[in-house]
Order: C-alpha cells, then structure tokens, then sequence
C-alpha cells in the first residue's frame, strides 16, 4: 500500500474544456459568454473565468526549480524575506536610537534616508552606534552626487570597526538613480553625468562586493499610477539603461549586472502583482544574459557548461507598498490594502519589503503605525508561515497565465523603449511620463465610476467621518499630488497621484462648509426595491459627506415628502421600482418643486418621459460617482456661505 500513488483524479471521468464551456453558458441563460465571464486587464489581455493544465502545458518554465535559472520562481531556494524599515534621518542619534528599536522589534533591513550636507565619518558612526551590519542589510538613500563619498565613508567605517573580516556578510544598498531624479524633480541632466554618477559610486564601493548601488525605483512609476506590465516594462528598460552604460564604459559585465538593485512598487491587484514579480525575475535574466557575462569564479557551480555568470542575471527586488491607493477617510482600510499588498510581493519571493504604515497618506506615521505595519511582515512569517514555502503559486494555471501574459505585454513595452533610442531618452522626451499619466487618468476615471473601488472611499463610507482635523500634510487636504515640492527645470515630472484624492475633495469642501447637506431617502412601493435602491443612494451621496437620512418606507409621496421638508433636506431620493416611478416620480416633484433637489434612484425605462417633466437627476450603477457628486456639491456645499 505503502508504495501506491493515491491518484484522486482517477476516480473521475475526463471533462474537456468545451464541456466546461458548454455548461457554463448554458447556466448563463442567454447572457454572452466573452461579455459577462471574460475581462480585459489594463495590461491588454483577456482573462478568462477558468483555466486548465492545456493552458500551461507548452510552459518551459513550469518545469524550473526555486533558485534555478531563469529564476522565475525565485533567486533563492528558500522564501525568506527581509523585512525592512526607512527612516527620514534628521538627527543621527536619533536616528540610531529609533533603528536600534525597530530591529529588537522585528526588523531585518533599516533604509536611511540621508542630508548630503550631514554627511561626514563622525556622522556614519553616530548614525550605525550598536547596529550589527553584517546581521542586518543596510539601505542608504542620499544625493547622487554624495553615493561615492559614502560608498568610501562606510568601507572605512566597516573595516575600522571590524565589520569586515568576511566582506560578503556587508550586504545592503546605496539608493542611486541619477534618472529617478530627473522624473520626480525635473532635472535635465545628461547622459555622460548619470553614468558618472552611477560608475563613480559603485567603483567606490568596490569593497563592498554585496551592495547595490545603482538603483531602479520603479515604484515612482506605480505610485504615479502605472499598471503592473507598464511599471515592469519600464523598469526592465530603466535597468537596462544603466547596465548597457557601464558595458560601453568598459566595466565587467558580470559586476555592472551585480551592481543593479530594482525597488517595485505593489498594489492590490493580487494575482497580477503575483505574476508581476515571477516575470520580472524571468525577463531580467533574459536581458543580462543577453550580454554573455563571463563568470570570474571557475569553481561556481552556476556557470556550467558554458562559463557565463548566471549569477549576475539574479534580479534583486525590493518591493513596497503602493501609495496609489491610500486613503485618508476610513483609513484603517489601508491596512486591508497593504497586507493583500505584502502578501503578493512575499509570495512571489521578494528579497526584501517595506509595508508603509496606513497612516502614512495624511501625516507623519506614529510609533503605533509603523509597529504595526512590521507586524503585518511578522504575522505573514511566523503565523501564516509564508517564508516556508518557496514560489507556492508556481503550477497554478491562472498565475502560471498570467506570468506568461504579464511577461509578453512589458517586454513589448521593453523593446518599444529600446527602439526609440533607450529609457534615458524616453524620459528626457517626456514620453515615459506622459504614458503613466496617461494609464493614470483611465485609472482615474475608473475609480470615479466605481469601475475600480476604493473601500470606504468611493463605495460604502463612513457616513459620519470627519477627517480635516487628523490631516498634518500640507499637500493632502484632497489633492492628488503628493511630489517633492521641486519645480521642473527642463524635464517633465512624474509625480505621485492617489486614486482617492478627488473624492476626498468632495468630502473636505463638505466639512469646510460647516453644514453638511441632508440627502433624505423617500422609500415607497416595492419593498425590495426600495430597500435596494436607498441602501445604493445612501452610500451614493455619502462619498460627499452628506447627512443621509434613510427610512423605513412611507404610504404616500405626500407623507414622504412632507417628512423630507420637515428635516429640511436639500436632496430628496425617490427610491422604488421602476414601474412605480411613472406616478411617484411626477407627483413627487410636482410637491418639492424648488424647495429640494429631486433625484430618482434608477434608470427606468421612461427616464426620458420623467425628464420631459422636469425631473433632472437620476443616479445609478452606470452614473459616474464622483462628477455626479461635484455637481450637487457645486449647487449645495459651494453656494453655501
């Protein structure tokens, strides 16, 4: 018994996908198959409602290991993860003392984000007191024109301080990209300047063989509002800009690949970011060993049989939370939002992640936040066990799809870029810029008719929230943008965008006015419908900061109407059926006339019939939320004094 194969499959016969198909649409009564299973991602590509193993059978990569080349299911044959905190340096002591508590809590990476006019030894030794750097990776981010300067400064430090009796325990990263710089503040710089920049840091950190130096901050390009293929796309040709540089300059194929780092963006589109970083791994491989790096080490068991470095084709990855979609009203949602985040980045094997703290969209995070946003990390390895399984969605046929999918639309990005003349060029043009932008208005707009929903934001609210009072960034109050604040100086910008941001506008121009206006839900007839139909409404005027006033149901348009005036409402919602609206709707206009604004809760069939009467605003599930809502605010929250 002991050597028998249970076979589950067995015991049931073969079905094959037409069958599937076949049921399907019969279940659907008449409803197109393609129209109401099948939907179109912003990558451009169908997803379908099922998968099977013939949707994956011709897949190569189906049949590579954990840590194998081309290392789609991962670089490393374990999944464990780093789990990393930034801190925004401006004391070092400071700095140090607050480094030295996340580490006992949890932390495994610490990111500092230095002031190049602080920068000196006295201040890097303040800075690392008591931190062990070859049990903890070290992040730097500083001015491109100090990466050198500090590169020396810590080799120095390292060795001074006997750190630095195995070189390959230092491992870490020094945040520059010269063209990260030119997206989010505008800088023309020129070529030869970015690779002097890039080269000169990483031939002073020829010490540390194990840091990265030149960066891809590819999560610029989420936070702005990219999609997952456009973000990866991008980044491959962002990554590829800097390694052709240091090959054409003369520095060793191997060591230039060796040197790169890419820091990704993650969203909430959980598969796909799922796919998003296998396929990265698999198409950055692709690229480096395109360069035929020679391998300097003939006893690494990775160069077999041709000598080439498959080492150097390892992408390392940070990924962080996105701000795309942060919010501030309901903002403990953010840590639904981050932790489906972090879930997708640590299943598909990230080498390092940073889960921004959920208040991080309206103010400076606290001690709590930032615990728990650690926590989140902790709780996905030591409860939910995440690091102990390597690549768990490899053989899944939708995501095995979907790396497959995501892989082809951003190399096709990538080679679009490559044949217009590179990325650096592509950003000096401001065509880089002006496709994110572009991907997110559609984005944008998506979220403004609820075709992509933010909880507690454009869909169910929090009627009785008010949030002006806990914002302490100048730049929130309901904008979009959240950028450096540096004005362009010849290159265009990208700066970040959050989804919810006109929605909050709507929300804080309520609050500001001081008087909220008062939407009364006149429910009549069908009682199904008019339950429906007042819960939908409710919600509906709620993503403005209205006061809603919902009701059980009235006998008469009378009675409801007078029970509206009472409250003195400003919008009165007829909800019931759309039979029902030919008698209620006029009558009930008829009685408010101007005394309230009249909105029908539908789209019946006779809406025109209805309009031809006067009757002007009617709301439903085709309505675009947000330009409805700013057209009442301007009727009822800006004309108030």
């Amino acid at each position: 018994m002991a050597d028998k194969k249970l076979n589950l499959l067995a015991e049931f016969p073969f079905v094959s996908t037409e069958q599937w198909k076949e049921v399907v649409i019969k279940d659907l009564k008449g409803a197109e198959y393609d129209k109401k299973l099948v939907w179109r991602t912003n990558e451009g590509f169908n997803v379908q409602p099922f998968y099977r193993s013939e949707d994956i059978e011709n897949l190569k990569t189906t049949d590579v290991k954990p840590g194998a080349f081309p290392y789609v299911r991962s670089t490393k044959p374990t999944n464990e993860w780093l789990v990393r905190q930034d801190i925004d340096v401006e004391n070092a002591a400071e700095a140090n003392k607050k480094a030295l508590n996340v580490l006992s809590r949890g932390a495994t990476s610490l990111g500092f984000k230095l002031k190049k006019a602080d920068l000196s030894p006295a201040y890097i030794a303040e800075l690392l007191k008591d931190i062990v750097p070859t049990a903890v990776e070290l992040n730097f981010q500083i001015c491109v024109s100090k990466g050198a300067e500090l590169a020396t400064i810590l080799t120095d430090y390292f060795k001074a301080n006997g750190f630095y009796s195995d070189p390959t325990l230092l491992v870490g990263s020094i945040n520059i990209d010269p063209i990260n710089r030119m997206l989010l503040k505008g800088k023309d710089l020129s070529k030869e300047f970015v690779l002097d920049r890039v080269k000169s840091a990483i031939i002073a950190a020829a010490g540390l063989p194990f840091y990265k130096i030149a960066n891809v901050n590819a999560s610029t390009l989420s936070n702005a509002g990219a999609f997952c293929a456009q973000e990866l796309g991008y980044a491959l040709a962002w990554g590829n800009e800097y390694l052709s540089s240091l090959v054409e300059d003369g520095m060793d194929k191997s060591i230039a690949a060796k040197k790169i780092k890419f820091n990704f963006g993650v969203g909430s589109n959980y598969f796909m970011e799922i796919a998003k970083f296998r396929a990265a791994r698999l198409l950055w491989a692709q690229i480096v060993m395109a360069y035929q790096p020679k391998c300097l080490r003939e006893e690494c068991p990775n160069n077999k049989p041709d000598g080439l470095c498959r080492c150097a084709a390892k992408m390392r990855i940070h990924a962080e939370t996105t701000q795309f979609n942060m919010t501030v009203f309901d903002a403990n949602v953010n840590m639904l939002r981050t932790q489906t985040e972090a879930m997708s980045a640590t299943i598909a094997g990230v080498d390092s992640l940073t889960v921004l703290p959920y208040d991080i969209s309206y103010k400076t995070p606290d001690d709590f936040s930032e615990r728990i946003a650690r926590n989140q990390q902790l709780l996905l390895k030591e409860e939910s066990h995440f690091d102990k399984v390597t690549d768990p969605s490899a053989g899944s046929y939708y995501i095995e799809t979907l790396t497959k999918e995501i892989a082809e639309q951003a190399w096709s990005i990538f080679l679009n870029v490559e044949d217009n003349g590179g990325f650096f060029e592509l950003v000096k043009k401001g065509t880089v810029q002006e496709a994110v932008k572009t991907t997110a208005a559609n984005r944008l707009r998506d979220v403004s008719s609820r075709k992509e929903v933010l909880l507690g934001t454009n869909q169910f609210p929090n009627f009785t929230e008010k949030a002006l009072n806990k914002v302490e960034n100048a730049d929130v109050k309901g904008s979009q943008a959240g950028g450096c604040g540096c004005a362009s100086v010849g290159v265009e910008t990208l700066e970040p965008v959050r989804a919810s941001g006109e929605f909050e506008e709507l929300r804080f121009a309520t609050e500001k006015s001081g008087k909220a206006p008062k939407a009364f839900m006149l429910t009549i007839g069908s009682l199904a419908m008019r339950l429906a139909r007042a819960q939908f409404s409710s919600n509906f005027f709620a993503c403005a900061g209205y006061e809603i006033i919902d009701n059980l149901g009235f006998a008469s348009v009378e009675e409801g109407v007078k029970a509206a005036l009472d409250v003195k409402a400003e919008v009165v919602v007829l909800c019931s059926s759309d039979d029902e609206y030919a008698e209620f709707a006029p009558a009930a206009y008829e009685l408010l006339k101007d005394k309230a604004l009249l909105v029908v809760a539908g789209a019946p069939a006779n809406m025109d019939e209805l309009k031809a009467k006067g009757i002007a605003h009617f709301i439903h599930v085709r309505s675009n939320v947000l330009e409805t809502l700013q057209k009442f605010n301007e009727k009822l929250v800006t004309s108030n004094p």
